[in-house]
């Protein structure tokens, strides 16, 4: 068979189901979250969120220790106040719950976080319009356990550093929205990884409040879990208020306080 005939029928074989692999999918059936739901939400009424906002994450995951998730809002007219991420079949479901302020409107957020095992991945939004979801089903797995990228010597050494990048220009006349990205250096270790050389596990360190204003403006907080990635970075899109710098707050479960102004006018 010649090799271009060959590849053309494995394109036909396989295609469909490569293509299958790498859609999104909707949420899944899950008796986690039907057991789970009054712990971490409580007994609200919660509606579904279909042209309010949607979740994107891949269906099946690159890294399943830094699986991006991003949360867009679709409806203009909606007040998106808050936003608590679970990850149904995690050790802890509990990613994080976000706070908004007004410029984060209308919101557009991306975070990076650790998937366990196949599970769906589901946003309750808080909202002026009562309490919405949705999100997906994402197949990953290890991700709260996968090796951290550095030994923890190195980790620690650089434990709180912080960039911010912009990827758009200074705000203008017609338009004072701005797509951010901040990235902070930290293992974020979930307690199930082991030292690579010791074989110990090591125990949970992780950020569990995060604060970013600008100026005296809030944007968002986020109480965090073991699910965020190693080294948290986080996207959105923000209305700028002509404070020249972004002011990050982070705080770990070991008490430490790491607080940087970070200039708008270029990365830090």
């Amino acid at each position: 068979m010649k090799p271009l005939i060959a590849a053309a029928i494995a394109a036909l074989a396989f295609g469909p189901a490569l293509a299958e692999d790498n859609r999104a999918s909707p949420l899944a059936e899950s008796h986690i979250w039907n057991e789970l739901r009054a712990d971490l939400v409580g007994e609200i009424d919660i509606a579904d969120a279909a042209g309010r906002f949607e979740v994107e994450a891949p269906y099946r995951a690159n890294d399943a220790a830094t699986v991006p998730v991003t949360i867009r809002q679709t409806d203009p007219g909606l007040t998106i106040r808050g936003a608590t991420v679970v990850i149904d079949d995690n050790p802890a479901p509990l990613a994080a719950s976000f706070t908004f302020g007004p410029a984060m409107a209308p919101l557009d957020l991306e975070i990076r976080v650790r998937v366990n095992q196949y599970s769906n991945i589901r946003v309750i939004a808080d909202t002026d319009q009562g309490h919405l979801m949705t999100g997906r089903y994402v197949k990953a797995s290890g991700g709260c356990s996968a090796p951290a990228t550095r030994n923890p010597e190195e980790a620690l050494a650089g434990m709180g550093e912080m960039r911010l990048k912009h990827f758009s220009q200074a705000p203008t006349m017609s338009t004072a929205r701005r797509e951010a990205q901040i990235m902070i250096r930290h293992p974020n270790y979930s307690g199930l990884q082991r030292d690579q050389i010791t074989q110990l596990f090591i125990l949970a360190h992780f950020i569990d409040r995060l604060e970013l204003w600008q100026g005296d403006e809030m944007l968002f907080t986020m109480e965090g879990g073991i699910s965020i990635s190693e080294n948290p970075v986080f996207r959105f899109s923000y209305t700028d208020n002509g404070a020249p710098s972004l002011r990050v707050i982070a705080r770990d479960t070991e008490g430490n306080v790491f607080e940087h102004d970070l200039p708008k006018a270029g990365q830090s």
